[in-house]
């Protein structure tokens, strides 16, 4: 019957793997199927395997007992596999025992059809489970859009909360970015898994969220600040953190602990509570480091830019009382990333360079 079809025809249409090592069933199955469906067989376990990781059919009808491989080895393979992990498994067989058929789910099969095959019950089988497949395929692509639609949302979150802390301030835009890129590359050579690395790279531009809370005649004077002026400027921490803990997300809730505790020194002389050495989280003592650094090589209205190794000699002197020894170390360590980073950002914004 399939020879009636034209070629490019069956190309086009769905595709069925039939698995037997007997050439007599795999006809039978062919004979139903072939009209509707583009039809691949294979005898054996291993060519089967073979044929779905290269083919990708769109379901595979496989038998259970066979020589070498059997059904049950198959099916657990191609599960195992990202390739076929997806391409659903109707076990076709003449094991009819409960036991057999919960082996076969547990394996990763859908379904069972029993030999002999009944035609009709053979293509409303494949017909459904097709069907099912498609939905499930529907069901996947719409996580994955509304999944980046969230972390566009996020980042989004991130970029205006970050700039809202700096809006009224002196800092430049690019200094709360490239303090981040500091900041990710500390961790990682601090050991952190990618991800939280990339993590924190989002939350630390939020540190200074909490000058939106500051009067304009603080943040901005021209002056060195009262001690009534200064209680009223260190309370930022804690006003960036009771603004970014109400997401309970973990991203805005390391934002939260940086936002409290990036102003917290190793010796226990930082505000707003005092903490000392590993006291502080790590992702604030992280970002102590870096937002430092950045500040010493800007150009500012009212200091000219450090050179980067006059800024590494800062950290150097401040190890051991305002910031975390090892972490020092890190960073120095990791010199030719730092400096890699300041240029990919001098590169971007040639006016807001070091000398």
């Amino acid at each position: 019957m399939s020879g009636t079809v034209p070629e490019q025809e069956q190309a086009a249409r769905r595709s069925i793997l039939i698995v037997d090592d007997t050439p007599e069933n795999i006809d039978v199955l062919k004979g139903i199927l072939a009209d509707a469906y583009s039809i691949r067989a294979a005898t054996n376990g291993e060519l089967a395997i073979k044929i779905a990781q290269k083919q990708r059919p769109n379901l595979i009808l496989l038998d259970v007992m066979m020589p070498g491989m059997d059904g049950y080895e198959v099916c657990r393979r191609l599960k195992a596999d990202m390739r076929t992990a997806d391409i659903p498994v109707v076990f076709v067989t003449a094991k009819t025992e409960t036991e057999d058929e919960q082996t076969g789910f547990d394996a990763g099969a859908v379904d069972y059809i029993t030999k002999p095959v009944n035609p009709a019950l053979v293509n409303a089988r494949v017909k459904t489970h097709l069907a099912l497949a498609d939905q499930q395929h529907a069901c996947q692509q719409q996580v994955i859009m509304r999944t980046h639609e969230l972390e566009e949302s996020q980042r989004a979150a991130v970029l205006m909360l970050g700039e809202a802390g700096h809006f009224n301030d002196t800092d430049t835009g690019s200094h709360i970015w490239r303090m981040a890129a500091y900041a990710a590359a500390l961790a990682r050579a601090a050991q952190w898994p990618v991800e939280r690395a990339a993590l924190l790279q989002l939350a630390a531009p939020m540190h200074d969220t909490g000058k939106i809370g500051i009067p304009d005649s603080i943040l901005k004077a021209p002056r060195k600040l009262d001690a009534d002026e200064w209680t009223v400027m260190q309370s930022h921490s804690r006003i960036g953190h009771s603004i970014l803990k109400k997401s309970k997300t973990p991203l805005f809730q390391m934002a939260a602990a940086i936002a409290l505790s990036h102003h917290e020194r190793w010796d226990g002389t930082g505000y707003p509570e005092g903490l000392a050495g590993e006291q502080i989280p790590q992702s604030a003592r992280i970002v102590a480091i870096a937002d430092v650094f950045d500040a010493l090589t800007m150009q500012r209205p009212y200091k000219e830019p450090w050179s980067c190794e006059d800024a590494f000699d800062s950290l150097r002197d401040g190890s051991g009382s305002h910031f975390d020894p090892e972490l020092v170390e890190l960073f120095i360590g990791i010199k030719d990333e730092i400096l890699a980073i300041k240029q990919e950002w001098t590169d971007r914004d040639p006016l807001d360079s070091d000398t």
